[in-house]
């Protein structure tokens, strides 16, 4: 089985069922039926947390925001709400705008902070590099990705360094932004040291901040800060901030702490076909989470899940084969035993070679379905 995330089974021309890179075995069992494969009784699927569905507030909001007509194209009193909200939580005056998914925050923010002959740097693992399709280099108009490594998910800065060095000049994409995912595709956590060091040498030249922050809860949790700390506080320029996976049905935050660098992201929001006409319902979501710090306990709940998931695995004598800092564990699995929880409804993504299988917690993940799971690897 190929490296990388998985998708789900899908069939071939020929009818058969055909690997590809997101698939969820190891190896194309043609014998086994898709109704062998998908018992009557549900199980959780650690595949990701964009599984679960949204949290009862997100529900409740949704349901009040459904009531009465009013102005459309974000003209409304829940978005303004929303706005209202998010300055608070970050302690300044930014500029907020609402999208519908974490790919369109992405690459909406960097073709707004990047020209086409720009270039992006970001770590090899990156969401913007591995799973968005060229977005970011389709919204830009040809900016191209910068790929630096970096120990456990993070921009190693001594690469990032030689990398721009090795550049030739106007012969070569100028950088124009660092882009750092938080958590990281890996699981783990920039600690406010960490940005701020990312900001300090994109300073020197003259180059952005931009923060994927499809987990950023996950991150604010960890690290018991606020969430202005590993923001703007940090030198952070630009925040694509997730809703989808705490909760939400499909509700993320383009979130400018400099003015003049949001100018006209409002049309670049309609260009995009991300302005939503009964933007009401996007806001309301975020009405959910951000009331009452609903955003925050998911995150506490999804991180304390991964925690216990990865206790339960050591005490099954299963690797961890990296930190548990946010909600994702990464573990050392046997093709034959992630054979058989698939068979019996347990799904969850290949991740790395030979043998590393991530495996996600979510706001909805419960201490019984961990209990199941790890049974299940016991039996």
């Amino acid at each position: 089985m190929p490296g990388g995330p998985c998708r789900p089974w899908g069939s071939g021309p020929s009818g058969n069922i055909s690997p590809c890179r997101d698939c969820r075995l190891p190896v194309t069992l043609n014998s086994i039926s898709k109704i062998e494969m998908h018992p009557a009784e549900p199980h959780q699927e650690f595949t990701s947390d964009n599984t679960a569905g949204m949290c009862p507030e997100v529900l409740a909001a949704l349901e009040e925001t459904n009531r009465g007509v009013v102005e459309s194209y974000g003209a409304d009193h829940c978005t303004n709400r929303v706005r209202e909200l998010v300055r608070q939580l970050f302690e300044t005056d930014c500029h907020v705008f609402l999208v519908s998914n974490g790919t369109a925050a992405n690459a909406l923010a960097l073709a707004h902070l990047c020209q086409p002959f720009h270039s992006v740097v970001c770590h090899r693992k990156a969401h913007i590099q591995t799973d968005e399709c060229g977005a970011p280099e389709f919204f830009t108009r040809g900016s191209k990705l910068l790929l630096v490594g970096g120990k456990d998910g993070k921009i190693d800065i001594d690469e990032a360094e030689a990398a721009i060095a090795e550049l030739p000049e106007v012969h070569a994409n100028k950088p124009r932004v660092i882009s750092v995912t938080q958590s990281t595709e890996l699981g783990t956590v920039y600690t406010p040291d960490e940005v701020k060091k990312v900001a300090e040498f994109a300073g020197k030249r003259e180059m952005l901040v931009h923060m994927d922050g499809a987990r950023f809860s996950n991150a604010v949790a960890s690290l018991g800060c606020s969430p202005k700390a590993i923001a703007w506080q940090s030198g952070v320029d630009v925040l694509c901030f997730g809703g989808t996976k705490n909760g939400a049905a499909g509700a993320e935050l383009v979130v400018f702490f400099k003015h003049e660098l949001s100018r006209e992201f409002e049309y670049r929001i309609k260009q995009g076909a991300q302005l939503a006409s009964k933007a009401r319902f996007l806001a309301a979501q975020w009405l959910g989470l951000l009331k009452g710090d609903v955003w925050l306990r998911n995150a506490r709940h999804a991180n304390a899940m991964a925690r216990k998931l990865a206790e339960r695995l050591r005490d099954a004598k299963i690797d961890i084969a990296l930190p548990v800092e946010a909600n994702g564990v990464f573990a050392r699995l046997s093709g034959q035993l992630v054979a058989r929880c698939s068979v019996q409804g347990w799904h969850f993504y290949k991740f790395d070679e030979p043998d590393v299988y991530r495996l996600m917690c979510s706001w909805a993940t419960t201490d019984d379905q961990i209990a199941r799971f790890t049974a299940e690897l016991l039996r």
